[in-house]
């Protein structure tokens, strides 16, 4: 799985601490394996998000991306629940 990282995603990580930017690595790597290893719980997002879909980086950590073709996606951005979905 080939992973891109949109502009947006890119300054949601560069302000996140390191302890969010190292899990986000790990499990990256999870989903390059396995995109619905259940750890990530991979879900299809409504409302906002329509056509996106989040993984958990850690407990309120979540990573939002899009599907670019069956072998690549974009993620867009990076946040607490609450961030990411008010």
């Amino acid at each position: 799985m080939q992973i891109e990282l949109h502009k947006s995603f890119v300054k949601d990580y560069d302000r996140s601490i390191a302890k969010i930017q190292n899990a986000f690595i790990a499990r990256s790597n999870l989903f390059r394996e396995n995109p619905y290893y259940p750890i990530l719980k991979n879900h299809a997002l409504v409302g906002k998000w329509l056509g996106h879909r989040s993984i958990n980086i850690t407990g309120n950590i979540r990573a939002i991306y899009k599907q670019i073709d069956e072998n690549s996606v974009i993620f867009v951005a990076l946040g607490s629940h609450s961030q990411l979905y008010k």
